[in-house]
Order: C-alpha cells, then structure tokens, then sequence
C-alpha cells in the first residue's frame, strides 16, 4: 500500500465547528418538541462519537434547520430595534430639563401637579390638579401616582400605584418630562 492510498482512506476528521452545528440542530429539536429527551442523549451521544460528515446529517435529516436561521434574524431586528429605542431616549434625557431632588432630611413629600398649593407646580392641560408625590422612604425615592387622568411615568412606563426612582431616571407627568438630578 502506498502512503498516497493509505491516506485517501481515512475520512478527514470532523471540526468542532460542524459538530457544535449538529448540537444545535438536536437542542432546537428537544426545546420545540421535536425530539424526546432519551432520543436526544442518544443522537448528542453519537454525534459526539461520529467521524464523519455524513453521520451528522444522519442524526439530523429529520429536523429543521431554519428555526436557528430565523431565531437568527428575529434576534438581529429585536437587537437593532433595541438599540434605536434606546439610543432615542438617551438623546431625549440629554435635551430633558433637570428635576433637582429634594433634601431627604426634609420628611415631607413633593406634591405634583396643577394645584396652587403643589410643591412643584405644573401648569399644563395633560397635568392633573393633583397629579404625583415624590417621596424619600427607607434610603430610596418613591413616586406614587394620586389618580391622574394622564399618568404618571418612570423611564416611558407607566405607573400603576408607586415605583422606585433614581437620579437620571425619566419621570414623566401626562405629557411633562423630567430628568431626576441630584442636589
């Protein structure tokens, strides 16, 4: 036997790239059902076991592929999207005007809203009379809602009863947006 022939006869030996390939294919196929668990460990069994190429596509002939290449672009848009969102409201909170905290020792709330006797007046349309109250209570600051018509929110969420804010947060008071600062 020459060396040239001896060597044409043992397969290329298969890269971790394509078997971790195959792993995928076989987890997609556990996680969406498609596969029992038994058959999985013996399929990832053998896939670990296989030398070449063909006994790959063996163990996974029966599964689809295009879920990975779809998780793929949907992961791609929700990451994009993600980011533009994000980038949006980092320009917007730079261009916001500052709401100075008050001194916690003070122990009284901030009253929000329309009122004359509010401790930060608001006057616009969107701001109820009696609109929020701005609180420090056991080292944290706490916004509470008090009814309004037009919400209250933290960060572009709305808030339902009360939520925990902090300096640089977005608070906003119907259509009144503020950025939390220190004092």
């Amino acid at each position: 036997m020459t060396p040239s022939s001896e060597f044409s006869t043992y397969p290329a030996r298969l890269s971790d790239t394509e078997r971790d390939k195959a792993l995928d294919v076989l987890r997609d196929g556990v996680a969406t059902g498609r596969l029992s668990h038994d058959t999985y460990i013996r399929r990832m069994e053998l896939a670990l076991a296989a030398r070449h190429p063909d006994e790959l596509a063996a163990l996974t002939a029966d599964l689809p592929t295009e879920s990975r290449l779809s998780r793929l672009v949907f992961g791609t848009v929700e990451a994009v999207s993600g980011f533009t969102v994000r980038l949006r409201r980092a320009w917007q909170a730079e261009r916001l005007p500052k709401l100075l905290l008050p001194h916690p020792a003070s122990g009284h709330p901030l009253r929000i809203g329309r009122d004359p006797g509010s401790g930060l007046r608001l006057n616009h349309e969107t701001v109820s009379r009696v609109h929020a109250e701005l609180r420090h209570q056991g080292g944290t600051w706490v916004l509470r809602d008090l009814g309004s018509t037009n919400g209250t929110t933290v960060n572009g969420r709305r808030v339902v009863g009360a939520a925990v804010v902090r300096e640089g947060d977005q608070i906003g008071f119907g259509r009144v947006t503020y950025r939390l600062a220190g004092n």
